[in-house]
């Protein structure tokens, strides 16, 4: 019987090889995970940060987040993804702010069988889900999107919203950066066909007149107002607390991902809003995956303004990772390594 443990590596570039930056497949991937998460079909420890200071202080020195958990399904899938955040990291060092790596272990013997990079999953996965909330929270003749935020995230909150929203046919953009939100465009339009961009003076503007927006920023103060939000649009929040109370008070419906998750990362205007007791939980409509499953409706009509925010579940990165993983098998792309040639104890 050998007894060395050999697992499989895989870079960036060997993530996007095996279909990484390929949204549709993305959406995919997340709504099923979504649909498992209602059903049950899971384990999800409570996320874990790292920070060196308050709940303030990551939007300066950062965090890094420990995300473990098991999704069933015909996935059968378990693994971890450890993700930093640091928001100086672009203007310092040229570098992402985002960062991490996601490992798999091996459904019987639970020993580690890949790791690989996790900051494309990351940010892919994360614009799935607002793929999956538009596809089932947004006008179906949606045409105006609003992005408030000119970073990475965005730029896969865009694929996803045109994926499932195929009449989006102008992007509004604000950053507090005008270069930023100028790079954002340029990059964007050979990327995302039949839209015009725009950039707009501030938040106010790609809000107002939009039919689905969506803040994701590293805001330390709320942005979004109240007035500003029109009748039938859906708000997809990404960020922390990016928007007032009363836009949330406002809402028709209020949807979340995983409410118990939401309340302990607690940085989150809903969980502000709560931890002040200021929000009472019977106001949620519905987790996400009661929608997809069909047990609760979804948009009803174009009158209704509807808030989302998620909290970013550790399931959805292993799900992406056990898809990469099996493509990558497949493929043989990857480079397999020795954790060990012997183990030191049996």
């Amino acid at each position: 019987m050998t007894m060395n443990l050999e697992f499989l590596f895989l870079s960036q570039d060997d993530v996007n090889r095996c279909g990484g930056a390929d949204m549709k497949t993305m959406i995919d991937i997340i709504e099923k995970v979504i649909s498992l998460h209602d059903k049950g079909d899971y384990v999800l420890p409570t996320k874990s940060t790292l920070r060196w200071g308050g709940l303030d202080a990551e939007t300066t020195s950062g965090r890094i987040n420990s995300m473990p958990g098991f999704i069933g399904g015909d996935i059968q899938a378990s693994g971890i993804k450890w993700i930093s955040s640091a928001p100086q990291n672009p203007f310092k060092y040229n570098l992402p702010r985002a960062a991490g790596v996601i490992v798999l272990n091996n459904p019987e013997t639970l020993l580690p069988e890949s790791i690989m990079d996790g900051t494309l999953i990351s940010a892919m996965r994360t614009g799935a889900v607002s793929g999956v909330v538009a596809k089932h929270l947004a006008k179906e003749d949606s045409k105006v999107l609003g992005l408030i935020g000119a970073g990475v995230q965005n730029r896969t909150q865009l694929k996803a919203i045109q994926a499932v929203c195929p009449n989006i046919d102008r992007v509004k953009v604000a950053d507090l950066s005008l270069d930023r939100a100028q790079k954002f465009c340029d990059e964007m339009a050979l990327e995302v066909k039949d839209v015009t961009f725009e950039i707009v003076s501030g938040a106010e503007e790609a809000v107002r007149g939009s039919d689905i927006f969506i803040t994701a920023t590293v805001t330390e103060k709320p942005i979004v107002k109240k007035d500003w939000v029109d009748k039938g649009s859906l708000h997809i929040h990404v960020g922390s607390h990016e928007c007032e109370f009363d836009v949330i008070d406002q809402a028709d419906k209020v949807v979340v991902d995983d409410w118990e998750e939401l309340k302990h990362r607690g940085v989150e205007t809903i969980s502000i809003m709560y931890s002040e007791g200021k929000f009472d939980p019977s106001n949620i409509h519905a987790e996400l995956g009661s929608i997809v499953n069909g047990k609760k409706a979804g948009r009803e009509n174009d009158e209704e303004r509807i808030y989302f925010n998620s909290v970013g579940m550790g399931i959805e990165d292993v799900a992406v990772a056990k898809y990469i993983y099996d493509q990558a098998k497949a493929k043989g792309i990857g480079q397999a390594l020795n954790l060990w040639n012997k183990p030191a104890f049996v």
